[in-house]
C-alpha cells in the first residue's frame, strides 16, 4: 500500500538509464513508473510477458483487452510506484543501453524491504511494525475488505521470536519431514496386507466379509489421495473462508492466524505451507477418525494415500505462487486460476491442486473471467 500522500517524486532521463543499468524491470502508466523487478517472477501472466512489456506504457494493458485488471491487482501496482516522469524522460525507458554499462553496473535488483516503506494509518488499519495478530480483532466490519486486499510485505504475527519461527516453514521442509513418513507407512500398509489377514466388513458379518489382497494397495493409495482432493477443498471454503463476525474479536483472530494473513501477504514464501508442528495435529487427529470408521490397514493405506495428497498441495500451492510454469501447461492454467482467487474471486475457485470440486460445487471461476479481466 501507499505511503501518505506528498508531493511526487520527480524522475529524469538521467535516473531512469541509471535504474536500467541496474536491471530494474520499469513500466510506465501514462507519467507514472513502476519498478516491477520484485514481482516479474511472481506475474501470473509469466516473467517473460512482463518483461517484454518493460519501458512501455501498460495502461492499455491494465484496462484490456485481453485481460482487464482487477482493483486489487491495481492497488497491487501501486506498491512499486517510484515516481512522476520528467517531461520527455519516456524516451529513455525504450533507448537502447550501451552493452558495457550495463555490464560494468548490472546487477539482480534487490527488492526492496516493503517494512521499510511508511505506513499510511488511515489507508492500511494496522501498525505493520507491531505483531499483526492482536490487532486484526480491532478492525471489525472492516477486516473483511482489508484481509483480501493484498499487499506485498512481510507479516509478523507473534511478540515471541519462537512463536513466530513455528509459524513460518520453508516448502523443502514439508517435503523433508513428511516424505520418509509416506514411503515407511506405505510399506508397513503393504506388508500387512500381504499377510492376508484383512476382511472387509468382516465386524458386520464373517460369512459375506471381503478379503482385501496386497494388490489392491495402490486402489485403495490412490482413494486416499481422491478423498484428501475433496478435504482440501471443504477445508479451503468453509474453514479458511468462512466469514468472522465483525462483533468477534476471538474468530477474526482465529480466522487471521488460519488463513487471513495468507490472503493479506499472498507472496509471503515463509508462510505458504503447513508447518510441522501444527500440521502433526491435524494429521493425527484424522488418522483416528479412520481408525475408527475402517480396519486398521485400510485406515491406514486410506490415510496413507491423504497424506501424499497433503504432501503434494502444499508442494504445488508454493508452486503456483513462486513457481514459473510453462504457458499452456496444466500448471499455468492452475497458477492463473489460484492468483484470481487472491486478486479478485475469493468467493470462488477453491481448488489448489484441481479444479475438479470447484463444478460439482459450483465454485468454479468463470472461464470468460479469464479474458475479460485479471
Amino acid at each position: 500500500s501507499s505511503g501518505p500522500s506528498g508531493p511526487p517524486r520527480r524522475l529524469g532521463p538521467a535516473e531512469v538509464r541509471a535504474r536500467r543499468a541496474r536491471g530494474a524491470c520499469l513500466v510506465r502508466c501514462r507519467r507514472r513508473l513502476y519498478d516491477l523487478s520484485g514481482f516479474v517472477r511472481l506475474h501470473p501472466g509469466g516473467e517473460q510477458l512482463l518483461r517484454q512489456r518493460a519501458g512501455t506504457d501498460v495502461s492499455a494493458a491494465l484496462d484490456g483487452p485481453p485481460h482487464r485488471h482487477s482493483r486489487n491487482a491495481r492497488r497491487w501496482l501501486e506498491q512499486y510506484y517510484l515516481g512522476e516522469l520528467e517531461p520527455g524522460a519516456e524516451q529513455s525507458l525504450l533507448e537502447p543501453m550501451d552493452e558495457k554499462v550495463v555490464g560494468d553496473t548490472a546487477q539482480t535488483p534487490a527488492r526492496v524491504d516493503p517494512r521499510c516503506k511508511p505506513v499510511d494509518e488511515e489507508k492500511d488499519l494496522v501498525d505493520w511494525k507491531k505483531p499483526l495478530l492482536w490487532q486484526v480483532g480491532y478492525l471489525g466490519e472492516k477486516y473483511d475488505e482489508w484481509v483480501h486486499q493484498p499487499v506485498d510485505r512481510p507479516i509478523r504475527l507473534f511478540h515471541s521470536d519462537i512463536l513466530e519461527s513455528l509459524s513460518k516453514t520453508a516448502w523443502y521442509v514439508v517435503f523433508m519431514v513428511w516424505t520418509p513418513v509416506v514411503l515407511y507407512l506405505s510399506w508397513v500398509s503393504y506388508t500387512s496386507l500381504a499377510q492376508g489377514n484383512t476382511r472387509l466388513f468382516s465386524s458386520f458379518t464373517t460369512e459375506y466379509s471381503i478379503p482385501v489382497h496386497k494388490y489392491y494397495f495402490p486402489f485403495i493409495f490412490l482413494l486416499g489421495m481422491f478423498l484428501w482432493s475433496l478435504l482440501e477443498y471443504l477445508i479451503h471454503r468453509f474453514v479458511f473462508h468462512m466469514k468472522p463476525p465483525a462483533s468477534n474479536y476471538y474468530l477474526i483472530t482465529l480466522h487471521f492466524l488460519l488463513h487471513g494473513q495468507h490472503h493479506k501477504s499472498p507472496f509471503d514464501s515463509s508462510r505458504l505451507v503447513f508447518p510441522p508442528v501444527p500440521a502433526s495435529l491435524v494429521i493425527g487427529f484424522f488418522y483416528g477418525v479412520l481408525r475408527l470408521l475402517l480396519p486398521e490397514v485400510l485406515g491406514l493405506s486410506v490415510f496413507v494415500g491423504g497424506l501424499c495428497g497433503y504432501v503434494i498441495y502444499d508442494m504445488m500451492h508454493y508452486y503456483l505462487h513462486y513457481g514459473s510454469p510453462k504457458e499452456g501447461t496444466y500448471l499455468y492454467g492452475l497458477k492463473a486460476y489460484h492468483v484470481k482467487h487472491h486478486f479478485e474471486h475469493q468467493k470462488s475457485g477453491f481448488g489448489i491442486s484441481t479444479r475438479f470440486w470447484d463444478r460439482p460445487f459450483r465454485t468454479l471461476i468463470p472461464e470468460e473471467t479469464f479474458e475479460k479481466e485479471d
